[in-house]
């Protein structure tokens, strides 16, 4: 059962384009966003679809694909660990993270066009 320690595994289309950025020494980075979204009937017996975003960051090789193969509103599937950061804006003030560092990633749908 070690392998599933800290495992998030989500299917979902991307919000936006991947930023990519390039730290000292030429280790490069993607952030994505990621929605997800569940259905259910309320007592009403009315339909609801709720959506959830989620914070991705992909390093090195997989921040490439990133770059190169992924366009916002595909469909993609990740495999990952989840993580916390904290940092000071410039107003001074603590802002707290959660993201998932995908491990593997899954092009469920083609490439959207233009």
């Amino acid at each position: 059962m070690n392998n599933l320690n800290n495992t998030v595994q989500l299917i979902g289309r991307l919000g936006a384009d991947p930023e990519v950025r390039t730290l000292k020494g030429d280790r490069r980075y993607a952030r994505l966003r990621l929605a997800t979204s569940d259905t259910y009937y309320n007592k009403a017996g009315e339909k609801v679809q709720e959506t959830q975003w989620h914070n991705l960051v992909a390093w090195g090789g997989l921040a490439d694909v990133c770059a190169n193969h992924l366009s916002k509103g595909q469909e993609i599937a990740v495999e990952g660990k989840l993580g916390y950061r904290i940092y000071t804006d410039k107003d001074n003030n603590k802002q707290f993270i959660t993201e998932v560092t995908i491990h593997d990633l899954l092009m469920i749908s083609s490439r959207k066009a233009g």
